[in-house]
């Protein structure tokens, strides 16, 4: 092509200059940038064409000889001015933008938006201005917004602190977190904030920073070898962190990475495992006491973490032995050093660089919670033990880690109780009473030799100048003090929840040692039978445990009676299981959800906390057995005996015994009671005492063989009783001696319980204790007929008054309930009524006088009608 056609006009060299110049720029930034900026430089190439081959006009060839076509383009290129910016001043124009934005959203001081939009801006911002860097100093327009953006975060919060006026808790988070990411920001360019902040419109007018290139960035190294004399491991390897950096642990990089792992909680493929082994390296190279303690309540926490993450239910024994051990170096840290104290309400130290230096007599706060930590181990070790098979050796060894944390509660409450005594930290009194529950909760329900082994190798494991002011170490010995002592702290102490909790362990106490009017008085007093529905299902739970305890104490304690009342409500209702937490009953019909099935797997309890339920069956059915039998004996031969139900559940089994044809020898517990009760009945009272003490469930009592002593002689008396009511018809007079020698009682027992059955009105008889002899007295007896023709007539009255109460209820009180409006009969429509009507009114006489049917209303309404 000739140099005639390559020539063109004064503005289309100029902008052919411009653009290679701007290419030439680019070109050199492209080899500059790492390789995820290729494509961005690339688009303002193809933008920068696109202008230059609109600033041609289109012109090709001969078109450029026509006169008025060359003098429209150059009116138009005068008209249209083109302006070429190299990627420097389109990153600073970027900066301006979201700076822009920034103040934008800083105006409207709705920190629940402002904090959604800054952080994604601010954000954004700091990523560009990594690329508008020039020898190392930010552009200054930058230094001005996030200055002036402290500025008026600090502002805010001073306003918030003397306002009366207080932000909700999502503007008080949005301006929190705000605070917190400006101020981690704005460290790295202290200077140039200060130079700023001294005269702000000299340092705006300073000089232009230099063009420079951005430096090169590195490449990504995936692995790295490294001589096994340098600062690796024994196998000539070390750990390699993002950027290809050797990871180096020293005790001056300690706060940064605990910060790292904090803020990464929570968020998504997140590798705690790391994290956990990063820290034990952290603990290895911490040389102060601050830096110990840090560690360790990161390091704890992330543990815990674990499980949030896993398909397994509960923590491993290897990690919570890991965090036991943990928690007990924590603890020994702060009982060494006396001014680092761990608080909830403690405010966070955000300097990185520096550990806080308390002065002389100072005590420094860190943020933390002693008592969550011991919560968390125990409801871990808690959830292991549901999960573990019962019956296998894994479970009994993972209940011996319960020493250990019973030492570090006792341990965690000295703690506590030594900052409670310092009145300027305030610390509340709610984390003592729930260090306190959770140790009464580990000893109410065990044996009192099982408690004072525990108490003695817990005390043994902690330093003997740690003592006690609630437990003193000294009076640990006595368990029963021990209960008495926490209980009564908690009552003066706590409130609610907690209070009666505390009430029920001590009741369960007294109960499973055998002190039945004790724990029936206080149980009695507390009311609690009358508010438990208002407590929550754990504690529902503990009072029906409470319930069944003292029902089984009154049992041993020969109380039949007082027994089967206690029992009748749990084991009545056939949900022993449930009611307990010792199993989950999944009916055919139920409408229970995964997530209410899952809650409830949760509560179940560890079994070696489990009451024995074939024992509470046992009992309720003996007891029960004992208490029908005469009763049913009473009223099948004294038909004026109104009837009555004691169990319902225990007549449902012997009516279902005797519906069957045949009944082989007893399999089980239900067997030998339903066969004795059979026996008894028939007067067989040996064949009834041996069918209960066979029973092997009472071998797990302790005194099993008082407990069958006294299950015989009931036996006998319950013998005696029901054949007095039996036969007492048939006999005119009869000898004590003839009684005694058929029971097997003494002469002395045998007028005692006739004495009580005829001072309470249940045998028409005399005592005649000079001849030893019981006289019957003999009323009018009724045959079969007049017996029927009585129980009709009861059922008639019963059924008359239920219809008149209906009635009552339906006519609310109507003189007479069948008459409608306008006077007419309501049975009778309008031809017959009237009528019917009528014929009353002219035999007024006969209707209303004479003799008449008095049945109530409902009679004076059928006569009427």
């Amino acid at each position: 092509m000739s140099k005639f056609f390559a020539t063109g006009d004064s503005s289309s060299e100029s902008s052919s200059d411009e653009e290679e110049y701007s290419l030439s720029e680019e070109e050199e930034e492209q080899k500059s940038e790492a390789e995820s900026d290729e494509d961005e430089s690339d688009e303002e190439e193809d933008d920068e064409e696109e202008s230059s081959s609109d600033d041609d006009g289109g012109r090709f060839g001969a078109s450029k000889f026509l006169k008025d076509q060359v003098s429209s383009d150059e009116s138009e290129d005068e008209d249209k001015v083109t302006v070429v910016r190299s990627a420097k001043d389109k990153r600073l124009e970027e900066l301006e933008t979201i700076e822009r934005l920034i103040d934008n959203a800083v105006k409207i001081n709705d920190w629940s938006t402002i904090s959604t939009v800054l952080l994604a801006e601010f954000d954004k911002l700091n990523r560009q201005v990594t690329k508008a860097i020039v020898d190392n100093k930010p552009p200054k327009s930058y230094i001005k917004a996030i200055a002036d953006l402290e500025d008026f975060t600090n502002e805010t919060l001073a306003k918030q602190k003397v306002s009366t006026k207080k932000f909700n808790a999502t503007n008080s988070r949005g301006l929190n977190a705000m605070k917190q990411k400006v101020r981690k920001n704005n460290k790295e360019y202290t200077t140039e904030i200060e130079r700023y902040r001294e005269d702000k419109g000299e340092y705006m007018m300073s000089e232009e920073e230099e063009d420079v290139v951005p430096a090169e960035k590195p490449k990504r190294v995936k692995a790295v070898y490294v001589d096994s004399t340098g600062p690796g491991d024994e196998e000539g390897f070390t750990a390699i962190g993002k950027g290809g950096k050797i990871l180096q642990y020293t005790p001056e990089s300690i706060l940064k990475h605990l910060r790292s792992f904090v803020e990464s909680r929570g968020k998504k493929n997140t590798d705690r495992a790391e994290q956990i082994r990063i820290m034990e390296k952290l603990l290895e190279v911490a040389q102060t006491p601050y830096q110990t303690i840090r560690v360790l309540l990161t390091l704890v926490s992330t543990r815990f973490d674990l499980t949030a993450g896993s398909s397994s239910n509960y923590m491993s024994q290897e990690q919570w032995k890991l965090a036991d051990h943990e928690y007990k170096r924590l603890l020994a840290t702060l009982e060494e050093n006396r001014n680092l104290i761990v608080l909830e309400n403690a405010e966070e130290w955000e300097d990185d660089e520096k550990p806080p230096q308390p002065t002389a007599g100072e005590k420094l706060r860190i943020p933390g919670s002693i008592m969550s930590i011991a919560e968390r181990l125990d409801d871990e070790l808690t959830r292991s033990l549901q999960h573990i098979d019962p019956h296998t050796a894994e479970y009994i060894e993972r209940l011996s880690d319960e020493q250990a944390l019973y030492t570090n509660i006792i341990r965690g409450l000295l703690y506590t109780e030594d900052l409670k005594k310092d009145t300027t930290l305030e610390v509340p009194q709610e984390n003592i009473n729930r260090l306190v529950m959770r140790r009464l909760e580990h000893i109410y329900f065990k044996p009192a030799q099982v408690v004072n082994i525990l108490e003695e190798n817990a005390w043994k494991a902690i330093p003997t100048a740690l003592d006690s002011e609630i437990t003193p170490r000294a009076n640990t010995l006595d368990t029963a003090a021990l209960v008495q002592t926490l209980s009564t702290y908690l009552f003066k102490n706590s409130l609610d929840i907690i209070r009666a909790r505390a009430y029920l362990c001590q009741v369960y106490y007294f109960a499973l040692h055998d002190q039945y009017y004790k724990a029936r008085d206080m149980l009695l007093m507390s009311h609690l039978q009358e508010t438990i529905a208002n407590f929550n299902i754990s504690t529902q739970i503990l009072f029906n445990r409470t319930l069944v305890q003292v029902g089984l104490c009154a049992f041993r304690a020969n109380l039949v009676y007082e027994s089967q009342n206690t029992l009748q409500e749990i084991c009545g209702s056939g949900r022993q299981k449930e009611l307990l937490a010792q199993g989950v009953m999944i009916q055919r019909y139920s409408q229970v959800t995964p997530e209410q099935e899952r809650l409830e797997r949760q509560r179940q309890l560890p079994f070696h906390m489990h009451i024995n339920l074939e024992l509470l069956e046992c009992v309720y059915l003996t007891c029960s057995m004992l208490l029908e039998i005469p009763l049913l004996a009473q009223t099948a031969s004294h038909p004026d005996v109104r009837k009555r139900v004691i169990s319902k559940t225990y007549r449902r089994l012997l009516e279902f015994h005797e519906r069957q044809i045949f009944t082989g020898p007893p399999e089980n517990t239900r067997d030998h009671v339903m066969q004795a009760s059979k026996a008894l009945a028939a007067g067989e009272w040996k064949k009834a005492a041996d069918l209960i003490n066979s029973i092997k469930i009472w071998d797990l009592m302790a005194d099993s063989d008082k407990i069958k002593a006294m299950l015989a002689e009931q036996i006998q008396e319950e013998g005696l009783r029901t054949y007095l009511f039996t036969y007492s018809s048939f006999y005119d007079t009869l000898a004590v001696s003839t009684l005694a020698s058929m029971f097997e009682l003494s002469n002395r027992k045998v007028a005692a319980v006739v004495s009580k059955m005829i001072s309470h009105e249940e045998l028409p008889a005399a005592l005649d204790q000079v001849n030893s002899v019981i006289i019957f007295r003999k009323g009018v007896e009724l045959s079969r007929l007049q017996g029927l023709a009585l129980t009709l007539s009861d059922k008639a009255s019963t059924l008359i008054e239920s219809n008149e109460r209906t009635l009552e209820q339906r006519t609310q009180g109507m003189a007479n309930p069948f008459e409608r409006q306008g006077g007419q009969s309501g049975r009778g429509g309008r031809g017959r009524g009237g009528r019917g009507g009528q014929r009353g009114d002219r035999l007024g006489g006969r209707t209303r006088g004479g003799q008449q049917f008095t049945g109530g209303a409902l009679s004076q309404a059928v006569g009427r009608a």
